[in-house]
């Protein structure tokens, strides 16, 4: 039995978004358990009315909620009362507990993650790997780091790459990922002085198949798997790359509604186009992973919906049973 510590608060759509994800999870995955961390006041009257597994569910009362306006590291040392803070306490304590699912404050989520729960040996830095479908159906890519490193030098680079390509290989699949870096060229001496230093370093890591630099117009192509790069640069190109594909799909939406012939239209490839949308769901691929992490930590967006997180709990299941973290600690370690 794998016990997930679910964090009920500090989305946009919680609590109720966190149980429905968390029903859905123990309804469909049957070796889990989960712990809901929220002010039960309001999490028990959502619980109160389905029927579920009691024996694997249970709630821990928190009645504060670190919010987005907090400043990450004073609410971790502050809000001990707190959702977010008692779902590390419980992950550090409790041996069973061995991850944490949650869409509230990112800063303070990397904050508990260096102060309460710690690094895996060797790690130099954690670093949030989020994942996105391409053009090639059910082939993902993903980006390592996405924000919780602005500046970066080679060395930490180099440990996204080989966390990265395990992580694509143990929890999707992947025999021997391809890992580029994010650069503004394609050829081995573009880039700055970051670019070329780490460029040089992944062609000598024998544990990561580095194909060379990649331009961020072909982050959805498929012919990646895995995206390296710094956290400032890595969250542009993270939320430049979704709001174009909804903004592309609105502009499509107004064209197809725009005259009765280009309505006609519409009916006639309704469902590619819903297949489309569907593709580019966030709500359908779970979260960001805080690589580097002691245990595993999951980071879903801030208006997740139910089905947002039941992907998030069924990530870190998947995380757990490939035993990720341990692959990466003998990798750092060896």
């Amino acid at each position: 039995m794998i016990k997930i510590v679910v964090d009920a608060m500090g989305g946009d759509n919680s609590p109720s978004a966190n149980v429905k994800g968390a029903l859905t999870a123990l309804n469909a995955i049957k070796d889990i358990e989960l712990v809901l961390v929220g002010d039960e006041t309001q999490i028990a009257p959502l619980l109160a009315t389905e029927a579920y597994d009691k024996t694997r569910l249970t709630v821990l009362n928190a009645t504060e909620v670190i919010s987005c306006d907090d400043k990450p590291t004073e609410a971790i040392r502050t809000k001990k009362d707190s959702s977010m803070y008692n779902s590390f306490e419980l992950l550090r304590t409790d041996e069973m507990a061995r991850a944490i699912v949650t869409v509230g404050s990112t800063g303070a989520l990397l904050a508990g993650t260096v102060m309460r729960l710690g690094r895996i040996k060797g790690v130099k830095r954690p670093a949030f790997c989020p994942i996105l479908p391409t053009v090639i159906p059910g082939k993902i890519v993903a980006i390592c780091d996405s924000g919780a490193n602005v500046d970066c030098v080679p060395l930490w680079l180099q440990q996204f790459a080989v966390m990265g390509s395990l992580y694509i290989s143990k929890a999707f699949g992947v025999e021997n990922p391809r890992v580029a870096l994010l650069n503004v060229g394609v050829e081995e001496e573009k880039g700055d002085e970051l670019r070329k230093a780490t460029y040089q370093l992944l062609k000598e890591t024998p544990s990561v198949n580095f194909v060379g630099n990649m331009e961020s117009r072909d982050l959805l192509s498929g012919g990646i798997d895995l995206v390296v790069c710094d956290g400032f640069a890595g969250n542009v190109l993270l939320k430049s790359t979704e709001g174009a594909c909804a903004e592309l799909m609105h502009m499509l939406k107004h064209a197809l509604m725009s005259s009765f012939t280009s309505k006609m239209g519409a009916l006639l490839i309704k469902k590619k186009l819903y297949a489309v949308k569907d593709l580019m769901d966030y709500n359908k691929y779970g979260g960001a992973v805080l690589l580097g992490a002691a245990k595993t930590v999951i980071k879903g967006h801030g208006s997740s919906g139910g089905e947002a997180i039941f992907h998030c709990i069924e990530q870190a299941y998947k995380m757990e049973t490939s035993g990720l973290v341990n692959a990466i600690a003998a990798e750092m370690q060896g």
